[in-house]
């Protein structure tokens, strides 16, 4: 025990590198706030023997990490674009008519250089051939497209 009284920082900083390497198995960050707060401790061993302080000041700074830094750090690791994939990923895109679409009678749009049956959205109008449409959603193996009606639209 009087090894320990003596070498207090030393105790503090091990805690720490011990934590830091089991957060590296775990991936949460949970237990790099609780490293955190051992390099407090250990700040804190170098300024008093007394290890209530230590304790309480390694406690503290621990305690204030996981509330105010690993929130918004979690949040950016965690955060980012998604992913999206397959027919979902043409929502938005832009299509060619090569058979007409009318109101009670699919026709085939070229999206992004396969073609797809389409019917239109909102029901009931008809588009021409090689006019440029918008896909809507994709429904199945069905596209709901609608016309660009703005020619500065087709252009992009």
């Amino acid at each position: 025990m009087d090894w320990l009284r003596e070498h207090l920082w030393e105790a503090w900083l091990g805690t720490a590198f011990v934590l830091a390497l089991a957060e590296l198995l775990s991936l949460d960050l949970f237990l790099l706030m609780l490293a955190g707060g051992a390099v407090a401790g250990v700040l804190t061993a170098f300024v008093t023997d007394n290890i209530v302080l230590q304790v309480l000041v390694a406690s503290a700074v621990s305690v204030l990490l996981l509330a105010a830094v690993r929130p918004p750090l979690v949040r950016r690791l965690h955060g980012g674009p998604d992913l999206v994939l397959g027919p979902a990923s043409l929502v938005g895109s832009r299509g060619i008519v090569t058979e007409p679409v009318a109101e009670h009678r699919p026709g085939r749009v070229k999206i992004g250089g396969e073609s797809w049956l389409a019917v239109t959205e909102p029901p009931g109008s008809a588009i021409a051939v090689g006019e440029t449409v918008e896909v809507v959603s994709i429904v199945g193996a069905t596209a709901q497209v609608r016309p660009v009606s703005d020619p500065r639209l087709e252009e992009s």
